[in-house]
């Protein structure tokens, strides 16, 4: 069944929208219950469909969360291409990836790792994490490419039961 946005989360996702494209970045923050989950899902999905975005990552750490994060999207963005990236299945071809941070931050997996343009981080408070900051360096560096611009966007850390977006430069 088909996930329909309340006000309030559409008015959510507009401005965390708003502000990743004006900005770069930014940590959406809501209270239990309001449906992060949702919001997070279609942010994305706007995201990739209103932009000359081509690919995302959602990475969280633990698989319940990925479980979760990947049904809801599927909800909120059906017919959206979705692949996994985790200790049993390792598949790059969906246009959003959902990941397990204990596997993508494994160095023989951030190499094979395509170019991001958008990168989630479910509970953005585990961010300062060494396996977290493995893959977003990586991911603001895709492949060979030049390092990334001065001022580049950082991942705001804070209380649990958030998620912050990060979104990347174009891969040279």
């Amino acid at each position: 069944k088909n996930m329909i946005l309340r006000e309030r989360q559409k008015e959510f996702v507009g401005k965390c929208t708003s502000a990743l494209m004006a900005r770069g970045n930014t940590l959406g923050v809501a209270p239990t219950g309001s449906g992060k989950t949702i919001m997070l899902s279609a942010v994305v999905g706007e995201i990739l469909n209103g932009s000359s975005a081509k690919k995302a990552c959602v990475l969280a750490h633990r698989d319940e969360i990925t479980a979760q994060n990947l049904d809801k999207f599927r909800r909120v963005n059906p017919g959206m291409p979705v692949s996994i990236v985790d200790a049993e299945e390792k598949c790059w071809s969906g246009q959003t990836i959902f990941a397990m941070v204990q596997t993508l931050s494994r160095e023989r997996n951030l190499v094979v790792m395509p170019p991001l343009d958008l990168l989630v981080i479910d509970e953005a408070h585990h961010a300062r994490a060494d396996s977290y900051r493995r893959v977003i360096d990586a991911a603001k560096v895709p492949g060979a490419g030049p390092p990334p611009p001065p001022g580049f966007p950082a991942v705001i850390v804070t209380p649990s039961l958030t998620a912050g977006w990060l979104r990347l430069p174009a891969a040279s």
